[in-house]
């Protein structure tokens, strides 16, 4: 998505950059409306998760009327966390989460891969998100995640992969923290996947087993580089802002830090559009 430039800028469309409501967590679903209102982002994805406004999809109609915030795009509850939001069949949250997007204006369904565990779920989980995204015209945007790097040697925990470049996906989005864990270059994946590239969470990582969720910038995975490939391609997806602020003092501290973040990641895109 493009958005116009402030007034008294150049005449230049810029990508849009939303704030992910896990970026203000443990604040809650309402506190990411407001920084990101007072921040100045173009709009809000929604994590549904263990917050129970992340679920309820009236009131979260409410706060983006409230905020005149857009929410550009559901994250599917995949966590561990959220096995029971929405139910406890996988297919059934997958087509809650298009109905909810649906009903929210947002475009984009953000999913990850099964667990291995989940051997039902996963032995048919490509044709499956084609057939629903189909079904409910949202697009369904599977996300690369991370072997689990345990002591001893990784551990495969997602089918049929964890890695959905030579799967048979049509949309994709590109988490630079897991490139991080998974110790892959997000540039490159990026590259690679051409024009099912749809959705970037925009954040950083270093070559750790956690996934860090770092300030893009931070870690080695060449974010601004990142955004300038997405400008000189011609990416017309989201760019949402998933990091982590679990040291942030207090809400003002976390609106400042976000703040700025905000405005490093425009600054960045100005020069990309402008070059």
């Amino acid at each position: 998505m493009v958005s116009k430039p402030p007034s008294g800028s150049a005449h230049i469309p810029r990508p849009d950059v939303s704030l992910s409501t896990s970026s203000v967590y443990p604040e809650h679903t309402a506190d990411c409306f407001a920084i990101a209102a007072e921040a100045g982002y173009d709009g809000v994805e929604i994590m549904v998760g263990i917050d129970a406004a992340s679920a309820d999809v009236p009131y979260l109609g409410r706060l983006s009327t409230q905020y005149t915030m857009p929410i550009v795009a559901i994250h599917a509850p995949c966590l561990l966390l959220s096995q029971n939001v929405w139910g406890p069949d996988p297919w059934d949250k997958v087509r809650r989460s298009c109905a909810a997007a649906t009903d929210l204006g947002a475009d984009i369904v953000v999913l990850h891969p099964p667990l291995r565990w989940q051997r039902g779920y996963a032995s048919g989980f490509v044709e499956g998100v084609r057939e629903i995204s189909e079904q409910t015209g949202v697009t369904v945007a599977v996300e690369n995640m991370y072997p689990w790097r345990t002591p001893g040697r990784p551990f495969q925990a997602y089918a049929p992969s964890w890695d959905p470049t030579a799967m048979d996906y049509d949309a994709l989005t590109l988490d630079l923290s897991h490139a991080a864990t998974s110790q892959r270059q997000s540039l490159e994946m990026a590259k690679a996947w051409g024009p099912r590239l749809r959705h970037v969470h925009l954040t950083d990582g270093s070559d750790s087993p956690m996934d860090e969720h770092l300030m893009p910038g931070e870690g080695d995975q060449n974010a601004w580089g990142l955004l300038e490939y997405l400008v000189n391609s011609d990416y017309q997806g989201h760019i949402v802002l998933e990091v982590n602020t679990r040291k942030a003092d207090d809400h003002e501290d976390r609106l400042r830090t976000l703040t700025r973040v905000l405005d490093e990641t425009r600054a960045h895109l100005w020069s990309a559009v402008q070059r």
